[in-house]
């Protein structure tokens, strides 16, 4: 069996200083590909090393919402240029965060339509971090699909139902994490019951959002398995159906993944 996990942050404190160790222990539980996701660009060049020197792993470039009022954008030229590198998949993570507002709305809404243009000029996927701004978010992305469609993922889908079904319903994808396994989630689980397989792709979010039984450890992508039981629990289907079919969705929605493999 061959897991992808389609969101971590290799760059971050808890797995960037044992690296080597974090890889290895991915690739024994089935993990043989990562993302690793952009959240500045300051930072952009780490994540690019990082993927440019490990089999197996890639990256996207991007400017997370908390970091838009420092290091939003206006332009998405930066974002289109850095996607000429074949080991950048896809462009974020952007999107709208009024949980912790760490960032003027304003700032965020500018930096994540630079997103937008990015995947309508390039072909690659939006990464969405999205948190307590479901209308905002979904209202926005269907604007922007009506006038150039592109692809994407809602990144550690934790919301609304009816955020799922507009997403799935425009041809995003959900990213199902660690939050999928907590006990107290299972209005989440619910609603991913209800969504075509076909839309559904893993990841760790790490190291953040240990899965269950990991609730309290630095979360890291050799915990891909985890999602995949609770997955397999939810559609009646073995680990290694589940298995194929989310990795065909995200070799799918990331093309350069598979063109690597």
């Amino acid at each position: 069996m061959s897991l992808i996990d389609t969101h971590c942050h290799l760059d971050y404190p808890g797995l960037a200083e044992s690296l080597p160790d974090v890889l290895s222990r991915a690739r024994e539980a089935g993990v043989t590909r990562m993302i690793s996701i952009g959240t500045r660009l300051s930072a952009f060049d780490q994540v690019r090393e990082i993927a440019r020197t490990n089999p197996g792993v890639f990256c996207t470039v991007g400017v997370h919402p908390h970091e838009s009022g420092s290091e939003g954008l206006c332009d998405p030229t930066p974002l289109i240029e850095a996607a000429d590198d074949p080991h950048v998949v896809g462009i974020g993570e952007s999107g709208f965060d009024y949980f912790y507002d760490k960032a003027p709305r304003d700032a965020q809404r500018r930096s994540f339509l630079a997103h937008i243009h990015a995947c309508q000029e390039t072909g690659l996927p939006l990464v969405v971090h999205t948190r307590d701004a479901d209308d905002d978010t979904m209202d926005l992305l269907e604007a922007a699909m009506a006038h150039k469609p592109f692809t994407g993922v809602i990144h550690c889908y934790s919301s609304s139902h009816r955020l799922a079904e507009r997403a799935v319903t425009m041809g995003l994808h959900l990213g199902i994490g660690g939050i999928a396994t907590f006990p107290k989630s299972e209005a989440i689980r619910a609603t991913i019951r209800q969504m075509p397989l076909d839309a559904l792709i893993l990841e760790t979010d790490a190291p953040y959002l240990a899965p269950a039984p990991k609730r309290g450890r630095t979360n890291e992508p050799s915990y891909v398995p985890f999602v995949a039981v609770r997955l397999a629990e939810l559609f009646g289907l073995t680990v290694a159906e589940i298995g194929r079919v989310t990795t065909a969705n995200a070799e799918r929605l990331f093309p350069r993944i598979k063109q690597a493999a």
